[in-house]
């Protein structure tokens, strides 16, 4: 075990997410209603993890020669072939993942885990993995859901895990600019924390906070809670140090605009670990807030609610957008509602009473100065009643942020309990995303009732733009005995049926090797060559990140009546 080990990460729960501490146990209420909903005759402890003793792990192919080489770099503490170590960077937090560990199985577990402590050190391991042909992949929180940071061999001679965890520091904060540089492996908590005593905010809450990584914001496109107020991950930032195995690559501008050709630092940006390892990067940053103000409404469909904030979009004024803008639709919000207690309870039947018998609810958070924020709120109702909305006051909002991070524990929960649960998400025009939404849950439910047995499939809208939104979606079945093909099939129906609606295969879960068999429909052949050409100038011996985000040349032709068929499907392209 390498002596570095933070306190939160060494009791961190080796087969599930974050802290096991802040894990619940599901109330008999949950359980009855997970009985009755998905028609399981129980919902008991029947799928425990194995014990950690109890997990397979293969043997370590490095030599003594690149073990030596790797100690030479970082220090003999900062390199770890400790089976733990190995399995704890086995992959991401995917329900693939999870299963797989949760088995016993953790045979591609990588050789070898490396800590670096600077740029300088990321560059040697580079070059030595370089010369040795080791593959390499850049491991920050781990949380990848889409198969982003599986340690794959392919062709190479061993794989190693590159762990940034040791370059966690806030660098530099330039009040004037409002932007601050941060070394990557620093996670969300801690570089909030940083900025606090600076009066500043990155503004950044992706459900994977407490774990996620800088750098996983900025090498996935990360999308957080916040993000209609704030922006996305690649709206922040604003420059990147990239380590790649053909020396160091610095993307991006301090400038505040630049007609310098194309932005490069877009091929950072969402590379996922394929071209280099991110090092370090500069993001905007924004003055704390002094204050929130929460705001909830009904709406009679999920669709009136889609149309009431695509009018808040692009007809209210820019600035009165709330910072966390959230519609769920009318099979989420019942769930909701059945498992809130009598609160939400009572907000049901003063629904039904107002003609709102199967409501989607809307949650708003406002950030700023108080007067401000509800002045704000306040201009944004009068769209939002328009549009038939019922303002419910702000007790459903400052619910939702009370545990807006605890989703990941839940799963855990289910899986032990028997219960198969994924997510997935897209984005969509807002043309298409009545349609989108329609025919991707459909997908879903088809698949999961394939063996028999109940479905159950909620949905919300988490970011919205002004030609668009996304769609969430968080789908529940019995689990079948071979969950991983089950996972497999209920994925392909899904993904399948997003490119067919012309929508965005990924919205902020990436690519990593889920949804790399699609890429060809989003971007093109060509675009898959650009990529391609990208990876061979700055890893011409392709041992970063193998597998992931850019897809394997096609070998067959594609079955277009197989939904399980990996390979994209011609009649699937995204019509124009």
């Amino acid at each position: 075990m390498v002596t570095h080990l933070t306190e939160e990460i060494s009791r961190s729960v080796w087969f599930g997410w974050g802290d096991p501490g802040r894990a619940r146990p599901l109330t008999p209420a949950a359980l009855a209603y997970l009985r009755r909903t998905l028609r399981l005759a129980s919902v008991g402890a029947a799928h425990p993890p194995v014990d950690l003793a109890d997990v397979r792990v293969g043997p370590v192919a490095l030599d003594e020669g690149a073990l030596a080489g790797f100690r030479a770099i970082t220090g003999a503490e900062h390199v770890s072939t400790d089976a733990t170590e190995r399995i704890r960077h086995a992959g991401g937090k995917s329900t693939p993942d999870l299963l797989r560990r949760r088995s016993g199985d953790a045979l591609d577990a990588p050789d070898a885990v490396v800590y670096p402590g600077s740029s300088a050190e990321v560059r040697g391991i580079l070059d030595l993995c370089g010369k040795r042909q080791l593959a390499v992949v850049a491991f920050g929180g781990g949380t990848s859901v889409v198969g982003g940071v599986e340690p794959l061999r392919g062709r190479f001679a061993g794989v190693i895990t590159l762990d940034l965890r040791r370059m966690d520091r806030l660098l530099h904060v330039d009040r004037l600019s409002r932007t601050a540089s941060f070394e990557a492996g620093i996670r969300g908590p801690a570089l909030e924390a940083a900025l606090a005593p600076h009066g500043f905010t990155l503004g950044h809450f992706p459900q994977s906070h407490q774990e996620a990584t800088l750098g996983g914001y900025v090498a996935t496109r990360s999308a957080g809670q916040a993000s209609t107020g704030y922006g996305r991950a690649d709206d922040l930032v604003k420059s990147v140090h990239l380590e790649t195995p053909v020396g160091p690559f610095d993307a991006g501008s301090l400038a505040p605009g630049t007609a310098a050709g194309p932005k490069l630092l877009d091929v950072v940006v969402g590379s996922e670990g394929t071209l280099g390892v991110i090092t370090s990067a500069t993001m905007k940053v924004s003055p704390a807030p002094a204050d929130k103000v929460y705001g909830a409404w009904s709406f009679p469909t999920f669709e009136a609610g889609a149309e009431a904030l695509r009018r808040l979009r692009q007809d209210g004024v820019r600035g009165d957008m709330p910072h966390v803008c959230r519609l769920s639709d009318t099979d989420e919000t019942a769930s909701t509602f059945k498992l809130g207690g009598a609160k939400t309870a009572a907000l049901s039947r003063y629904l039904a009473v107002r003609g709102q018998k199967t409501p989607a609810l809307a949650l708003f958070v406002w950030e700023g100065g108080r007067p401000e924020a509800t002045a704000r709120r306040r201009r944004s109702a009068r769209i939002l009643r328009r549009g038939g909305g019922i303002p419910l006051g702000p007790l459903p909002g400052r619910s939702w942020e009370h545990g807006r991070f605890n989703a990941p524990y839940l799963r855990d929960e289910l899986l032990t309990r028997g219960v198969y649960v994924e997510t997935l998400e897209t984005a969509a025009t807002w043309g298409r995303v009545e349609e989108t939404y329609r025919s991707v849950r459909r997908a879903i439910l088809t698949a999961l009732q394939e063996k028999g047995g109940g479905a159950y499939v909620q949905t919300h809208i988490s970011h919205v733009y002004s030609d668009g939104a996304s769609l969430y979606f968080t789908f529940l079945a019995g689990l079948e005995e071979d969950g991983l093909a089950q996972n497999a099939r209920v994925k392909a129906a899904a993904s399948h049926a997003i490119v067919a609606a012309g929508a965005t295969i990924t919205h902020h879960h990436a690519v990593g090797m889920d949804h790399a068999p699609y890429m060809r429909a989003e971007i093109g052949d060509l675009g898959v060559r650009v990529l391609a050409g990208i990876k061979a100038t700055l890893d011409p011996r392709g041992i970063m990140n193998p597998g992931k985000l850019i897809p394997a040349a096609p070998t067959d032709p594609p079955d277009p009546t197989d939904p399980t068929d990996p390979t994209d499907p011609p009649d699937l392209e995204a019509p124009q």
